[in-house]
């Protein structure tokens, strides 16, 4: 059961409050011969995606028609008819590739961006769907039909300039990002993508023009949902990565929508979900085919090999260890684009000593930790590296190794406000103070002091 966002976003719109719907619903049944007793709890449910029963849907409509002057539908609150909505995501996610209008599309998903900078607690506690609901935004990503035209007609004209601002934001939330971790980065880039983004969406384009304002949407709305999985929101993160696999589709860039699954890969493997990563590293890299960068493929089937070594398949993931390598030999960082910048040097190591270490090997896995950690990277990265490398030294027994680096990442995390990197220094706290190593108390201390501040 998914958030209903578009019945939020038309109640916001309307000025009803939750009361005042459930009060005015009563009234309109009562005039149909209806003995209806709503409370504001029950609006409550409809909007965490409960469908309320009977005739009541179209006295919703009628009821918001009358407040807001213009015909509504069932469509436009959410709650069309069951089967006939287009695909698992109808209220703003991946929107339905086969049958859905990019228009349509639009609409459902800056009304998910008006709830998330509303803060509305429906949609940043919703759970990440599984199954069915996971797979098939990435089944219609990859298969026919295509977006045939995907111009629009609205007052205003968008320009090429407005294009390089989508393309510039998108680098400078990433940066921030990288800088500062994603609680601190997404309130900004949510109230960007409906300030800035909503309205060229809703402009005026042609086909040609529509295709890149798509896909810098499609890339800005990415970091979006980079920054909801680092705040811990994993629901609103994957709905965020639909969002921006259906803008890849709509550009036509098979790149950017294999990309956008390895952001996916990346969340399979977080939520433990490793089959329905290999899965998804596998399509991301069969239906992009020559548009598959360098840098993609190693990281694609780095993630892959963690994968199967989490399932314990050993060889299958030797087998993706060695593909990720060749494919990291022939990575040209001027022919690679802006989306895949993370995977700068010793990322794929990093990865790979992950995928070794579950495997047993530990010399092999020490290896390339120490190659990731020797390797320049941006603030966030290195720490991953640090603790990992840490990891890493205290199953081969050097204490004074392990909390020397577990020091070093935890003054490396000072100022960064990431859900995941507190994982990271959780996880390396208990590792040190169960093995009881000396030097553990200084290095407990340490990473107690960065968890002592609430985000």
């Amino acid at each position: 059961m998914q958030p209903n966002t578009l019945l939020d976003a038309i109640l916001d719109e309307a000025g009803i409050s939750h009361a005042g719907l459930a009060a005015h619903v009563n009234h309109a049944g009562r005039a149909q011969g209806l003995e209806l007793r709503y409370e504001h709890t029950a609006v409550a449910r409809w909007l965490k995606g409960q469908r309320p029963r009977g005739r009541v849907p179209d006295l919703i409509c009628e009821v918001l028609a009358e407040r807001l002057h213009r015909h509504v539908t069932l469509d436009d609150i959410g709650l069309g008819v069951p089967g006939q909505r287009t695909g698992p995501y109808a209220d703003g996610g991946a929107g339905g590739v086969g049958g859905s209008s990019i228009s349509g599309f639009v609409e459902r998903a800056t009304a998910l961006w008006r709830s998330d900078e509303q803060q509305r607690p429906h949609i940043l506690g919703a759970p990440a769907v599984t199954g069915t609901p996971a797979v098939m935004p990435v089944w219609e990503w990859e298969n026919p039909p295509e977006d045939v035209d995907v111009s629009r007609g609205g007052r205003h004209r968008v320009s090429m300039s407005d294009i390089e601002t989508l393309r510039s934001a998108r680098a400078h939330y990433e940066q921030m990002y990288r800088k500062t971790g994603g609680v601190a980065t997404r309130a900004r880039i949510v109230g960007f993508l409906n300030s800035e983004t909503a309205p060229l969406l809703r402009g005026s384009y042609t086909d040609a023009t529509g295709r890149q304002l798509h896909r810098a949407t499609g890339g800005l709305v990415a970091v979006a949902g980079i920054c909801a999985y680092d705040s811990n929101a994993h629901g609103l993160a994957q709905r965020y990565f639909h969002q921006a696999l259906r803008l890849a589709k709509a550009s036509g860039d098979r790149g950017l929508g294999a990309y956008v699954i390895a952001l996916l890969v990346n969340q399979s493997l977080f939520m433990r979900e490793f089959r329905q990563a290999v899965a998804f590293a596998e399509a991301a890299l069969r239906a992009a085919g020559r548009h598959i960068t360098p840098a993609l493929a190693a990281d694609l089937y780095a993630m892959q090999a963690k994968a199967y070594a989490h399932l314990g398949d050993g060889s299958s993931a030797l087998s993706c260890i060695r593909r990720a390598e060749s494919a990291a030999d022939r990575i040209r960082r001027r022919q690679e684009p802006d989306e895949t910048g993370y995977v700068q040097p010793g990322l794929v190591n990093v990865q790979v000593a992950e995928a070794l270490l579950s495997l047993g090997d530990l010399e092999a896995a020490r290896e390339h930790a120490a190659a990731a950690v020797d390797t320049p990277a941006h603030d966030r990265g290195r720490v991953h590296r640090l603790a990992m490398l840490s990891q890493i030294a205290l199953r081969q027994g050097e204490a004074d190794q392990a909390v020397a680096t577990a020091v070093e990442m935890a003054e490396q995390a000072r100022g960064m406000e990431s859900q995941r990197l507190r994982d990271r220094l959780r996880a390396v706290r208990e590792h040190l103070v169960r093995n009881g190593c000396s030097g553990t108390a200084e290095a407990a201390a340490m990473i107690d002091g960065a968890l002592r501040v609430p985000l």
